[in-house]
């Protein structure tokens, strides 16, 4: 296997990781604040990527461009979310948010069925259809190396603004109001907290998290109504091999995810691509059940138990 195939492969995978850092992060917010596991995350990917799509479809406005609308659009959307389902959940026994979640989900993606059908429908534009060409670097032992735009474009924002919304929850009031209510609710309300506003805000940005996601990744991945549930599978294993609750796991463990789904696509087939990252994923939790930057995950197992109770 040569040295050009090998940096390759794991440029891709870096790539596609930083797709799926971005993606995860709203998830991995809305359980580390409120410790509820958001099933429908998926079907919200894929309703900003259909936004994207149609407001290129008729607007014919470029898919970044669109980031601009769905951003509050998707703000204002987590915030009615939280106000008719989730905040009646909060509190509430395990099951029953599991099933409002899952319930949602259902409905969403029979929704997108009932308005635009099965088909499958794609953004092409025409500045992202020739790649990057890097290289040759004789000097390393390298040929050229193939970049896609898409992706790279996707990724370097992706990142920025996982690395700016870091920034905020760790140095803004509002960040560490919201990490305040994370840790310790009780001792939060007693501060003089609003904890049901922390709630819709830390729910609302998860959520306009994910509408970002959808623009960013509309000129890759075509867009049906099925298409949440394919992404949903992978932003949980990113979210619990990071450590629940983690921004920076949630980054960490989805470019990892990235680079190991491209090897086992490339090696093995991309039908076997999902089993190897699960079977990656297992191995992980085995030796370390909190994720790799969850250090409070038994904490966090025992607080949910105990709603549960």
């Amino acid at each position: 296997m040569s040295s050009t195939l090998v940096v390759q492969l794991v440029i891709s995978g870096i790539l596609l990781g930083g797709i799926y850092a971005l993606s995860s992060i709203g998830l991995t917010l809305i359980f580390g604040v409120m410790k509820i596991v958001n099933f429908a995350h998926g079907e919200f990917l894929m309703l900003a990527m259909y936004v994207s799509f149609w407001l290129f479809h008729w607007a014919h406005l470029d898919p970044y461009l669109s980031m601009l609308i769905s951003v509050p659009l998707f703000f204002i959307i987590g915030i009615l979310t939280y106000k008719v389902f989730i905040k009646k959940t909060i509190g509430a026994p395990i099951l029953s948010q599991i099933f409002v979640t899952v319930g949602l989900s259902i409905i969403i993606e029979n929704l997108a069925l009932l308005f635009w059908s099965a088909d499958f429908r794609t953004v092409s534009l025409s500045y992202l259809s020739r790649p990057i060409i890097l290289g040759p670097f004789s000097g390393l032992g390298l040929e050229e190396i193939i970049v896609n735009k898409a992706r790279l474009i996707a990724f370097i924002l992706g990142i920025s603004l996982s690395i700016a919304f870091y920034l905020f929850m760790r140095f803004s009031y509002l960040g560490k109001v919201i990490r305040a209510t994370s840790q310790d609710r009780t001792t939060a309300l007693l501060m003089g907290i609003n904890i049901d506003r922390v709630y819709t805000i830390s729910f609302a940005m998860g959520i306009l998290l994910v509408g970002i996601a959808g623009a960013l990744m509309i000129p890759i991945y075509t867009v049906h109504p099925f298409v949440g549930f394919e992404f949903v599978l992978i932003m949980f294993v990113v979210v619990v091999l990071g450590g629940m609750g983690s921004i920076v796991g949630a980054v960490v463990a989805g470019l990892f995810i990235g680079v190991v789904e491209v090897f086992s696509g490339f090696f093995i087939g991309p039908e076997s691509k999902q089993a190897v990252y699960f079977l990656v994923f297992i191995a992980v939790l085995v030796l370390k059940p909190s994720g790799l930057f969850g250090e409070k995950g038994e904490e966090e197992l025992e607080r949910i138990e105990a709603i549960g109770e």
